[in-house]
């Protein structure tokens, strides 16, 4: 899935570091053709790993303008090609070749270890020459306006990959993931802010203890969210700035799929999923009562009948399965592609920046009630609703 589909997973960054005053495109073009993908085609290497251009992944030259800058956006994929024998074919080969060595030395009733080693080496490289690459690609959006970069997976290992060659190609330049208590200090401020940092219960400004000791804002939200939903609180304002104008409505609830967490009766962690339209919520409630947390649901938003949806992960608030209103390509033969290409960007990029401002009014509305003493309200009423009162 990648910037143009209009269903993606994305995780999101701030960008560490001051890009330079001037002759920017000289400066992007540069440090991206110096990490660019090479091709493996023609060759025994097993990967080969770098960056192209979104609408042309065979080219990795960032020589024009437009097709990686477009207004304050910088666009461009990273491109992973990989062969991978498997195992059982070259394990095979390797036999035959054994069976010939042995054939040829019957002296030798077994191929000695040094010799195997040998043998498997050079059925490996043989074997790769006969093997074409299997190419994967990740777009990335980085918005130097607002200072965010979006990676379109959630894919851990694709993120490590991502980060290590970002660092790599922009030296002095560091992406860090924009995790709960991340955002929300990036929507808070003044006392709000203050009061955020009372609540934060990581040791240290690391980003694996922020995320790991403040687990809270995830099964909180979430909660927040499932029982306002249930309880006919549906209904919120716009209170972060974007495309939408502020004070408008929206709706928003969870449904479909619910991911619950906790301690099993032996000890031993548990995982429970509530999935399909949910009426009384009974499963909900069951494991909830039961002292799980929600660590993952699907939210439902909507504003003037244009409908967003994601499955929110509650610990890191990546974005699973996100989907905006549909733009669709137009492949009329007398329409000109790349600017079609071009606008449906712009038109993507757009409803998706709606729906995170939704997203961010929803959790900045939550935030102004758990950091106040009118959590203690809601408590309540939480309370009465797993008691079904």
């Amino acid at each position: 899935m990648g910037v143009y589909a209009n269903t993606v997973s994305i995780t999101q960054f701030t960008v560490t570091g001051e890009l330079p005053k001037t002759e920017l495109f000289e400066w992007f073009s540069k440090k991206l053709s110096d990490r660019s993908f090479q091709s493996i085609e023609n060759s025994t290497e097993e990967s080969s790993e770098g960056w192209t251009l979104v609408d042309k992944p065979d080219d990795a030259s960032f020589e024009v303008p437009s097709e990686f800058w477009r207004d304050n956006y910088i666009v461009f994929s990273l491109r992973r090609d990989q062969r991978k024998i498997p195992a059982a074919v070259l394990k095979s080969h390797a036999a035959r070749e054994e069976g010939l060595f042995l054939a040829q030395n019957p002296n030798v009733r077994r191929t000695p270890k040094n010799k195997r080693d040998e043998i498997k080496e050079q059925v490996q490289l043989r074997l790769m020459t006969r093997c074409l690459p299997v190419p994967a690609t990740v777009d990335v959006v980085w918005d130097l306006k607002r200072g965010v970069l979006t990676l379109f997976s959630l894919g851990t290992k694709v993120i490590d990959r991502f980060e290590d060659i970002f660092r790599k190609t922009f030296e002095g330049f560091s992406p860090v993931i924009i995790h709960p208590f991340a955002r929300a200090q990036k929507l808070l401020d003044g006392q709000m802010l203050d009061a955020l940092g009372a609540a934060n219960q990581a040791g240290s400004d690391a980003v694996v203890a922020l995320i790991r000791d403040n687990q809270w804002l995830g099964w909180e939200f979430l909660l927040w969210l499932l029982q306002r939903g249930v309880n006919g609180e549906g209904e919120f304002s716009i209170c972060c700035p974007g495309q939408i104008t502020i004070g408008e409505r929206f709706t928003a609830w969870i449904d479909d799929r619910i991911q619950f967490q906790g301690g099993g009766e032996e000890g031993g962690i548990q995982k429970v999923t509530v999935s399909g339209s949910q009426d009384s919520y009974l499963e909900a409630i069951s494991a909830l009562k039961g002292g799980k947390r929600i660590t993952s649901a699907t939210i439902c938003i909507e504003k003037d009948e244009n409908p967003w949806k994601l499955t929110l992960k509650g610990d890191t608030f990546g974005f699973a399965s996100f989907k905006c209103p549909q733009v669709r390509v137009e492949k009329d033969a007398t329409v000109d592609q790349m600017s079609e290409r071009e606008a449906v960007f712009y038109e993507r990029m757009f409803l998706m920046e709606q729906g995170i401002q939704l997203f961010d009014s929803l959790f900045t509305i939550f935030l102004k009630e758990r950091l106040t003493e009118a959590w203690n309200g809601r408590l309540l009423a939480i309370q009465a609703w797993l008691a079904g009162e």
